[in-house]
């Protein structure tokens, strides 16, 4: 390497100059340099590095290839190697790049869809609701349950679970929900008594249907069998089923939480 008295322009570019002009950091410029990646060919005789208008070039390269995403032993193979396939290279980068864009496309879209879950908690149309759902459905229950537990950690699951649920998964919920409806009335028909063994089934399978939409502790089940009492559109819905379904769901319920030491007077939202 040679070496020069003084650091004019037109001699060489010092590291601080390079660092402004190629838009590197100068420990980036000095690392280059110590790995023989992009060596300055000139020195000061104090012994500063001076960069030449060729070296110059050569870090243009390096930094568009590393922007490329190419490391930086593929971009010495590219640099120092005569025989390099720089297009084959360049060809198979740019796959790469694609395959990343596919990957932040997607996950753009399960961003916005976990933004809409969270904040509408479900994402189907008002028709698909209908037929998903059943006729005595409420479009309005999502948007009221937000308004009531959209600050909990339980919406934050539900809205989760919603964002990657299709509208076939959401029928397998709902085909589930409504085959233990019917075992909710056929039981009420038969004369199952709150507390009885069949009873206290029927309160276990709610909880494990329910966990569709997150999970239910006994506590919030009694408030929720609370709610499906006094709620008018719960209390239609459950009574649309059967004639006092949601008095009688309720009451199950508050039986199967004494069983398990819970007063159902005073049991919270936890």
């Amino acid at each position: 390497m040679g070496s020069m008295p003084d650091t004019t322009d037109a001699d060489g570019l010092t590291v601080g100059q390079v660092s402004a002009r190629v838009g590197v950091t100068v420990r980036a410029l000095h690392h280059w340099d110590e790995t023989g990646l992009a060596r300055p060919s000139l020195r000061t005789v104090a012994g500063y590095r001076l960069y030449t208008a060729v070296d110059l070039e050569r870090l243009h390269r390096i930094v568009v290839y590393r922007e490329l995403g190419l490391g930086l032993d593929k971009i010495r193979a590219l640099l120092d190697d005569s025989t390099a396939d720089v297009p084959g290279a360049l060809r198979a980068q740019r796959a790469q790049v694609a395959e990343r864009i596919e990957r932040l496309r997607q996950l753009s879209t399960g961003l916005d869809r976990m933004i809409d879950a969270h904040e509408r908690g479900l994402l189907l149309t008002v028709e698909q609701q209908s037929a998903i759902f059943g006729p005595r459905w409420d479009p309005d229950w999502p948007a009221q349950a937000r308004q009531r537990y959209g600050d909990t950690a339980q919406w934050r699951q539900y809205a989760e679970r919603s964002a990657s649920r299709s509208p076939e998964e959401w029928q397998a919920v709902a085909d589930a929900m409504a085959g233990f409806e019917r075992a909710l009335g056929n039981a009420m028909d038969a004369g199952v008594t709150p507390g009885s063994p069949e009873a206290r089934h029927l309160v276990e399978r709610h909880r494990e249907v329910f966990a569709s939409y997150f999970p239910l502790t006994r506590q919030m089940q009694v408030c929720l069998g609370r709610m499906y009492e006094t709620d008018p559109g719960f209390a239609a819905h459950y009574d649309g089923i059967r004639t006092g379904l949601a008095a009688w769901f309720r009451q199950i319920i508050d039986a199967d939480a004494r069983a398990h030491g819970i007063d159902p007077d005073s049991a919270a939202w936890q």
